[in-house]
Formats: C-alpha cells, structure tokens, sequence
C-alpha cells in the first residue's frame, strides 16, 4: 500500500454523520484547521443518520441533562437555515401517549420524566387525556385510558439535510473532507495523533472519534466491550387519506401501547407523496458484526410492523409499504450516550453510542466537542457521558418508549 506524505491538520474527525459533520462545522467555524474523514459519502444509508426525518423535542424523558443539548441544537440548526437557506427543522408539534405509567425503582415514567423536564426548563407544553387527543388529532384511534404530553416546538428533522448543510458550510469555512478513505489505524504519538487511511497518513492534535457502529471494530478495549449493535427497520406506509397525515393537521408521536421490547412504535406526519413513516425499536436481538447485518428488509418484517402497531390505531393507512430501510444502532449498557477522551490515549476523544437517540441533540454535541478539542473544556457538562461508567455494575437503563 503506497500512503500519500503526512497531513498535519490542527483537528482529525473521522466519521462524518450527525456528530462528525457536526463537530467539523463548529471547529471550521472557529477558525481551526480540521479535517474529516469518511469511509463513504455522506450523507449515506450506511449508518445511523439517514432515513429523511428524525423526530426533535425539547423536553427530554431520557434524562434532564440532555435538555441543554437539544436547546442548543435547535439554535444551531436555525442558524444553519438563515446560512443556507435550507429547511433543517419543522416544528410541527410532537406527541407522547402512554398508558398510566408505573414509578420503576422510586423514579418516575417516560411521560412523567419528560414533564419534569418541560417544568424545570420552561418548555412549553400541555398535558392531554384520551378524550383531548382524540378531539385534535382524530387520526389516532385511542383506548381511552392514555394519557399524553404535547409540545408544540417539538416536531420533524431532516438528518441528510443537516448533514449535508454542516459539510457545505464546513467547506466554505476551510475545512478539509476527504471522503471514500477508510481509516486503518489511530494511535496517539506522545502529545500527537496518527491517523492512517488506506490513502494517507494524518499527524493532527487531537482526533475525534464519530465513527458510530464502526466504534467497537476501530476502537476495540472498552468500546468493543461495552457497546452493542442493533438492527432497527423503518417502513412508509401509504395514507389513503394523505392529507390528513399533513405536518398542519399531525404531529411527530411516540406511542408506548404495550409492554417492551415490542409495545412501543413512532412515526411522522407526511413529508412528501402519500406515505408517513412508522418505526418501532428493537434491542431484543444484537448484531455480532457490521459484516453480518442484513441490510435488506424482508416484506413480513413490514406486515408484522403493520399488525403489532399500525392496525386499530392510525386510520386509513394502507398495510402494504412503499418502501422500507435499514438503519444501526449502537448502544451503551445504559443507554446514554459516550462523549469523552480515550482512557489511556488523552488526545483522542470519542463521541458515539448515542442508543438511537443522538441525532436530535447532534448540533449541540458537535459544538461541545469542538470546544472541549480546542479549549479542554465545553460550556456543556459532558460527565454523565464518561467512557468509565462502562465497566460499573448494573448501570441504570433510561426509560425505553
């Protein structure tokens, strides 16, 4: 292999989704000269930020130190917007039905954790009962007994857009992107990081690790330990209906119906043609290895999304799909996310295993990692996130819905 004379960037990212072009935005906005390196072309259907829409909220369930990030996000993407032009976001409300929710070990339900939350910060939001719901949004067909929280800011992300917006602006603002490299190697060299490629070899400060399921293969140690790889399936169903599926007249949902792993599915209002997205999450069965996932959708995993979710609770949505895709996971012991500096390697840092839900808070995560690279510290706390936590015993679970 013959590798092209060393580069000597300030700041290496490797991976180039949500969190890499992210954090490669905010460095080349500050005036560091970063580069960033991606296997493939971003935005891709490869990894965990594709699928054309994620749901945001502000009001955060899994834990009140994410409220700060998404908060944050949501400037940084309206920001991104006036840069670009582009639609990155549209609040067009969000919903989250539950039955009665059971405190579990003296802590409270998704709904009630995500009310709490809503309080503390001043997000605006209602709570509803079945009746209420059922009156503003006739679409869902209820039981009569959930109960629900709204939050009008809350609403429909565009994970290519995003993406796509960070890397256009990154560029402008002096970044280097070198796409279609797959990095081989990274080692830290006294108080320096070498970085190889099959193409090249990089001498940077600091790396920044956003490679998401390809953490553990890269990284090994710990991460290969600790983080799991999850196949999820996202199916568009047809609205014989469409217009009433339109973002005016129907929210962004979560809706936790029954009991895990399979009671719970999400899904979008229509963004285009006559579909919606629906989608549930599984952790029931992890992947061994990137190289063992099926990435193809078999038609009875859509027909079985159909009848454990869809049926008797969407109106007027066709059971055949138009489309489905394959998107990963990679999730901690606990599910939150990992955003810390190696153990025994301090100048790489490494930002991944966002446990399906990172994308929302990508912008602010970026931002954070960018100062902590530049500066050693970030205007974020980022401690609850620390790769120690790993290896402790029994670590706490945030709510699954």
């Amino acid at each position: 292999m013959h590798l092209i004379m060393t580069q000597r960037p300030d700041v290496v990212i490797i991976g180039l989704g949500a969190m890499g072009s992210a954090a490669l935005y905010k460095l080349a906005k500050l005036g560091v000269r970063p580069t960033g390196i991606d296997r493939f072309h971003p935005p891709h259907s490869f990894g965990s930020s594709h699928g054309e829409t994620r749901i945001t909220r502000q009001a955060i369930g899994e834990g009140e130190h994410y409220v700060p990030f998404l908060l944050r996000t949501h400037e940084i993407w309206r920001e991104l917007e006036g840069e670009t032009g582009q639609r990155l976001m549209l609040a067009n409300g969000g919903l989250i039905l539950t039955r009665p929710e059971p405190q579990t070990g003296g802590r409270p339900g998704f709904v009630q954790a995500t009310i709490n939350a809503a309080r503390k910060y001043g997000i605006a939001h209602e709570v509803l009962d079945a009746g209420e719901v059922s009156v503003r949004f006739p679409q869902l067909r209820l039981q009569g007994n959930e109960i629900a929280y709204y939050e009008p800011g809350a609403g429909t992300v565009f994970p290519e857009m995003c993406i796509s917006a960070e890397l256009d602006m990154s560029r402008k603002l002096g970044a280097d992107i070198r796409l279609g490299q797959t990095v081989l190697g990274i080692e830290q060299v006294g108080q320096s990081v070498v970085v190889t490629t099959d193409k090249e070899k990089f001498t940077a400060g600091t790396a920044i690790v956003c490679a998401g399921p390809w953490v553990p293969e890269l990284m090994g140690g710990e991460f290969k330990r600790h983080l799991t790889l999850h196949r999820q399936v996202l199916h568009w169903f047809p609205a014989s209906r469409p217009a009433d599926y339109d973002p005016q007249r129907f929210p962004v949902f979560i809706w936790k119906h029954g009991n895990a792993p399979h009671g719970t599915f999400y899904g979008f209002p229509r963004i285009s043609g006559d579909e919606i997205k629906l989608a549930q999450e599984t952790y029931v069965n992890p992947v061994d290895t990137l190289a063992s996932i099926n990435r193809e959708v078999e038609p009875g995993e859509s027909d079985l999304m159909f009848e454990a979710h869809v049926r008797g609770r969407l109106n007027d949505i066709v059971p055949k799909t138009t489309r489905s895709a394959v998107c990963l996971y990679t999730v901690t012991p606990d599910d939150h996310f990992l955003i810390d500096r190696h153990p025994t390697q301090d100048k790489i840092i490494v930002v991944s295993a966002c446990s399906g839900h990172g994308f929302k808070h990508s912008a602010a995560i970026g931002e954070a990692v960018a100062e902590l690279a530049i500066t050693g510290g970030s205007g974020i706390n980022l401690s609850p996130f620390s790769v120690s936590r790993l290896s402790e015993p029994n670590p706490t679970s945030v709510h699954r819905i």
